[in-house]
């Protein structure tokens, strides 16, 4: 324009057909997940309740897309009032994730049955209804609680301009023991070059990942 060379930085949107194949694969991957795991959800279920005293679900706000909060679901793994000791456990030698400094390598609200369960993911089984109902996306970056969204940057926003997912890049690249910056530069690769065969490889890649339990706590 007026001889001077002009760049345009799109927006990640999904529309048309790619906005269809995206929430095509989550309907039927999140409806097969929850048909086919029923037995195994159903058995889950009793042994949260049986080893310990709450809820079997822990439900907790997070921020999804656009900025839009929701209620995700997963089975509890901790003792009730978790949260509320964070900030005690946060001045003790735990073995903090590097990317998130109230997760802990060595966490002692964890239940027995909550070891188990974090150790090969298995509380995450849940957010296929949240995935079911288009809160969320199979494949997608993490979504993040109020506290953790306050400190975004512009970039860091971008984020949010897709459906935060069960698994997602940085999830089959490290998952806690990546680093902040890692995980968001992780994040943002997959936001700009989505593709349905990207989230099918990260699909399948996740599988590998929960089975070495590499970096899960």
């Amino acid at each position: 324009m007026a001889g001077l060379p002009l760049i345009h930085i799109e927006k990640p949107q999904y529309h048309g057909a790619k906005r269809f194949q995206k929430r095509a694969f989550d309907v039927m991957f999140s409806g097969l997940a929850l048909v086919c795991g029923l037995p195994l959800l159903l058995l889950i279920a009793l042994a949260v309740k049986l080893s310990s005293r709450g809820p079997v679900f822990y439900r907790q706000e997070r921020i999804g897309l656009d900025g839009e909060p929701f209620e995700m679901i997963k089975f509890r793994t901790m003792v009730v009032g978790a949260d509320n000791m964070a900030a005690d456990l946060a001045q003790l030698n735990l073995g903090s994730s590097p990317r998130d400094p109230f997760k802990f390598a060595n966490d002692p609200r964890v239940t027995k049955i909550g070891g188990f369960l974090r150790k090969y993911s298995l509380d995450e089984l849940p957010q296929f209804i949240n995935v079911f109902t288009g809160q969320m996306s199979v494949v997608g970056p993490r979504p993040q609680v109020q506290r953790e969204v306050a400190t975004y940057d512009d970039q860091t926003m971008r984020r949010l301009l897709v459906k935060p997912g069960i698994t997602g890049l940085w999830q089959v690249s490290g998952r806690s023991d990546l680093s902040w910056e890692d995980s968001v530069r992780l994040d943002m690769f997959y936001v700009e070059n989505w593709s349905i065969m990207a989230d099918v490889v990260i699909a399948l890649k996740t599988a590998r990942v929960v089975f070495n339990h590499a970096g899960s706590y």
